[in-house]
């Protein structure tokens, strides 16, 4: 990708690829569309990304021209509809972030699209599929590209009840909530048990889970450092919602008076320390983030005296299986019921601004990338 070309005018072969496969998805065409896709569809060469590049301590982004060839060799190749913005993929575009393994990087760690080559009796041609987490987007080349190749292994075909655009607006934020949610009802916690803590509620993995947990029956208390962010909030199903300031107050006590039946923690640091002070005997907290730290001030207290639980969410490495299984679960049982008031579409040419915002905390709900704008 060493001569990667300034963005030409719209490329047509492209958006007739997607627009193609999606109508022929759309009307059903029935057993014989794959075969149909396999004669009629053509993947253009050259198509168009966004792309990362490293250079003298330095990141340049911005749309390119880029051409299969610049791909890995391998995996399934898909057109991709949509994809989303997440924190990690600020980190992989910022010389400061290390994130990023290769350069050019075209990022965006997760994806959803359609199969057209590659993916043999399993993932036949015009299969609805979706991936993210694994290598992809900082490894890998991601989601930013109206074409990507991903290994068959990584793929999750589209569950029943989402589309594409739905699919990324839940994205890997929304299913590390859903990881978080699953954690905690694995655990025993269910509807009735008191109140459910969500912190840096008005983030991706924070809206989704509040949103989640919401629909599920939970009374949701959301924290967060956005004081007019509470109207939004209280749309996803938020009962109540408290400021980010009184968790995150340095010399809290080992114990405090029992508040939460169950945490999903999106922030790390001090904050995190004081969930654990607050849980409910036996209670336990699903941690997914860092944003207010790497460092946990805590003691051992609130394990050996209250039972509570510290449940690590990892949804990058979780086992396909499983992966495949909870994204069932977003279709139907955990699936948000404010997808639209948590989503905000942009254009490839946009997902800067977005990323530079994602870095500063000035980032509201979802942003999902419309890769053929």
């Amino acid at each position: 990708m060493a001569a990667i070309a300034r963005r030409p005018p719209r490329l047509t072969v492209a958006n007739t690829l997607s627009t193609t496969v999606a109508t022929l998805i759309r009307v059903g065409i029935g057993p014989g569309t794959p075969r149909l896709l396999e004669s009629q569809l053509v993947p253009p060469e050259n198509f168009n990304a966004f792309v990362a590049t490293a250079h003298d301590g330095a990141t340049e982004r911005g749309v390119r021209t880029v051409s299969q060839t610049d791909l890995p060799p391998d995996g399934v190749l898909i057109s991709v509809e949509w994809s989303s913005v997440n924190y990690k993929d600020a980190l992989a575009t910022t010389a400061t972030g290390k994130v990023a393994k290769i350069s050019p990087l075209i990022p965006g760690i997760d994806l959803a699209g359609t199969v057209v080559d590659g993916g043999g009796d399993q993932l036949p041609p015009g299969t609805a599929v979706l991936a993210h987490g694994y290598d992809l987007g900082v490894a890998r080349h991601g989601g930013y590209a109206e074409l990507a190749r991903v290994p068959p292994e990584w793929l999750v075909r589209l569950p029943t009840g989402l589309d594409a655009r739905q699919a990324m607006v839940i994205g890997t934020a929304g299913f590390t909530a859903a990881l978080s949610v699953a954690a905690l009802e694995e655990r025993g916690l269910v509807p009735g048990d008191g109140p459910v803590l969500v912190t840096g509620a008005t983030g991706g993995v924070g809206s989704v889970a509040v949103s989640i947990l919401a629909v599920r029956g939970y009374d949701v208390v959301a924290s967060t450092g956005k004081p007019d962010s509470e109207p939004y909030l209280r749309s996803l199903g938020a009962a109540a919602v408290i400021p980010r300031s009184t968790l995150s107050v340095e010399g809290t006590r080992p114990l405090e008076a029992t508040t939460w039946a169950g945490a999903v923690d999106c922030v790390g640091g001090l904050t995190l320390a004081s969930v654990l002070t607050r849980l409910r005997y036996g209670g336990a907290v699903a941690a997914s983030g860092l944003t207010g730290g790497a460092a946990l001030p805590t003691t051992v207290l609130p394990f050996i005296l209250r039972g509570v639980a510290l449940l690590g969410i990892d949804s990058v490495q979780t086992p396909i299986e499983r992966r495949r299984a909870i994204w069932q679960r977003l279709g139907d049982d955990l699936k948000p019921d404010s997808l639209d008031a948590i989503a905000q579409d942009v254009a490839l040419s946009e997902v800067p601004g977005v990323l530079d915002a994602i870095l500063r905390g000035g980032v509201t709900g979802r942003h999902v990338v419309d890769v053929h704008r």
